[in-house]
């Protein structure tokens, strides 16, 4: 059974989130908001026509969805996050089709690459902040005991608390996009 936080998604939408630079698009949608093709493109780096593209397939998927609202010419296209873009998922969801398994288990890899980099990110460009941002970085791990429902429970709760800060932005210059990301996994030592 899926938990309630999981949202089901199809190998075709996994396969589109996860390519590294249509992740990185999905990130500046979720943190700036809508944009263009050519914004998305001075923000990464990339060909205009290489980021259009890779919205188009986001867009097949259903991840990302037109704003004609926004466009100030016929020529202009806009994109933002479609209904559906908080994704969660599980390998699980793909049990029993082999080539959907391949791209689940791709998309866990691509994932934790990011989450990675991430912080890898954070350690190089840590000299950049004041000391309270320095203290205020946070990692934790922890070996707990649990059944698959107590996870469960423990996901929901934290998710509840992320929706919580995140439906609530600090204001005001001190403010800083923050990039969080838990994992709990049966290990071993």
């Amino acid at each position: 059974m899926t938990p309630p936080n999981r949202r089901s998604v199809t190998p075709s939408v996994l396969a589109a989130m996860h390519h590294p630079l249509r992740r990185r698009l999905l990130d500046l949608l979720h943190v700036d908001g809508p944009a263009t093709a050519s914004r998305l493109a001075g923000a990464t780096g990339e060909l205009v026509g290489n980021v259009s593209h890779h919205l188009k397939v986001l867009a097949s998927a259903g991840v990302i969805v037109e704003a004609p609202e926004l466009a100030k010419t016929r020529r202009e296209r806009w994109w933002k996050l479609g209904d559906a873009s908080e994704y969660s998922w599980s390998i699980a969801d793909a049990q029993g089709d082999p080539a959907g398994e391949l791209v689940a288990a791709s998309a866990e890899d691509v994932n934790l690459a990011h989450h990675v980099g991430k912080v890898r990110q954070w350690f190089d460009i840590r000299h950049e902040f004041d000391e309270p941002w320095v203290r205020a970085a946070y990692a934790t791990e922890r070996w707990l005991t649990l059944t698959p429902s107590q996870l469960e429970e423990l996901s929901e709760r934290i998710e509840d608390l992320v929706r919580e800060y995140r439906d609530h932005p600090a204001e005001g210059e001190d403010a800083h996009r923050v990039f969080f990301f838990a994992h709990a996994v049966p290990a071993r030592p």
